[in-house]
């Protein structure tokens, strides 16, 4: 495999004074753009009575500026020269990002910024987009698979930010008023808390001097902290959802770890071999040899100070317990450890989908940028591949047996079924 850095040009940072952290990859092979300013604000900064506020913030700053007073306004300063505009609102993260062709960049750039430093936060605005934000909120409850994926989150992390939906409720969402809103961009959206990260071919000095032009005057704050992750799992645990579905979904969940442990490289292999592939353990026990599921996927997601390790499928409900099984052998097995070559063959997978990945401008934008905020330091392309060559077979039999307990163990099902009773049984290690 050729040296990542000959594929992957290395990211460079700077600090303005004012705080904001300016992070670029110059990727000289792309005629394309991508911006992305991150923020440390999402759910998991949120007490209960304001949850869904940092997503309904997101959706708010797209409505209008004095400058660009209409949403048409916004979205035709970007999509008027080709570009794309969007923003996303996560756990620990709040973004917004625009791709757009290299001559334009700047334009780009001018707007994002433009959306953050002056949203006009009008009445009729506001009401108008907690009924656009009631309707995300139905669509996800109306859909068994994101249904089954917040009943696993709420399971894994009982009452907590971390376990609630992001978008929150619509209670919660109509109860958030304009001033917390204006209070969650003084707190929340300062310069501190920032950072701008920029792929395609422009040199760093560029983009500090445009940012540092535009970004004058930027507000400076002290951001309230996330609520921290409490562990209050006592497993096993079962929660059913009756629906008349053509489909049981299924979602076997186990805690896992945080974004910067030291056995995440080893996780993420493991992973891999588990069920993140179509040669992956799962898909060739549960599809290949018995038909149980089109789809089936497993992996690790990580937070700051926590993380999830869940398996997902969608299979006939009459097959539901038969399927519950197979995965909760293979779980099982994991714990004996993998072979030479499933260890082999999944480092050299998951190093390659890293560096197809970092063609793109909004990949590399997004990596450097996330990493930058959730972890404080990013690592280059080639130190991330040096990690996953370290990693030895050990290490994957020592992660799996650290988290497979059957006290951290839970299930999350939607279907045609009036008990949990045949499912708890079916949860032993």
């Amino acid at each position: 495999m050729p040296e990542a850095g000959s594929i992957q040009p290395p990211f460079e940072k700077t600090v303005l004074d004012s705080g904001v952290r300016v992070l670029t990859s110059n990727m000289p092979h792309t005629g394309a753009v991508s911006l992305q300013i991150l923020f440390g604000a999402g759910s998991r900064y949120e007490t209960d009575e304001l949850a869904g506020s940092s997503h309904l913030f997101e959706h708010l700053l797209f409505k209008g500026t004095t400058r660009r007073p209409t949403p048409r306004e916004i979205s035709e300063a970007i999509e008027g020269v080709g570009g794309i505009l969007n923003a996303y609102t996560d756990r620990e993260a709040t973004g917004y990002w625009c791709k757009i062709a290299l001559p334009h960049y700047k334009d780009g750039l001018d707007v994002l910024l433009d959306m953050i430093r002056d949203p006009l936060f009008r009445e009729e605005d506001i009401e108008k987009e907690k009924k656009v934000v009631f309707e995300e909120i139905r669509a996800s409850h109306d859909s068994p698979e994101a249904t089954v994926d917040m009943m696993m989150d709420d399971l894994l992390f009982p009452s907590q930010p971390l376990g609630r939906d992001i978008a929150g409720s619509v209670d919660s969402v109509q109860a958030v008023s304009t001033e917390s809103l204006k209070g969650y961009l003084r707190t929340q959206y300062v310069a501190n808390n920032t950072i701008i990260s920029v792929a395609g071919a422009l040199p760093h000095e560029q983009v500090v001097a445009d940012v540092s032009e535009l970004v004058d005057g930027f507000q400076e704050g002290e951001p309230a902290p996330m609520f921290p992750f409490v562990d209050n799992l006592s497993g096993p645990s079962v929660r059913l959802q009756h629906r008349d579905t053509e489909q049981a979904h299924l979602s076997l969940g186990l805690h896992g770890i945080s974004a910067d442990d030291d056995d995440r490289y080893a996780l993420r292999l493991l992973s891999t071999i588990f069920g993140g592939s179509m040669s992956s353990r799962l898909f060739e026990e549960v599809r290949e040899k018995r038909g149980l599921a089109y789809s089936i996927h497993a992996g690790p997601a990580h937070y700051k100070d926590a993380g999830s390790f869940q398996v997902s499928s969608g299979v006939d409900p009459e097959r539901a317990s038969e399927a519950i099984k197979v995965i909760m052998d293979e779980v099982v097995k994991l714990r004996d450890g993998v072979t030479e070559d499933e260890f082999s063959k999944s480092k050299e997978l998951t190093k390659g989908r890293i560096l197809m990945r970092m063609e793109e401008s909004r990949a590399v934008a997004g990596s450097i940028g996330s990493q930058e905020l959730l972890l404080g330091e990013v690592k280059p392309i080639d130190e991330v591949i040096a990690e996953y060559d370290a990693v030895e077979i050990d290490q994957l039999k020592g992660v799996a047996n650290r988290l497979i307990d059957q006290d951290k163990l839970v299930l999350a099902v939607v279907g045609p079924f009036d008990s949990e009773d045949e499912f708890g049984p079916l949860l032993t290690l």
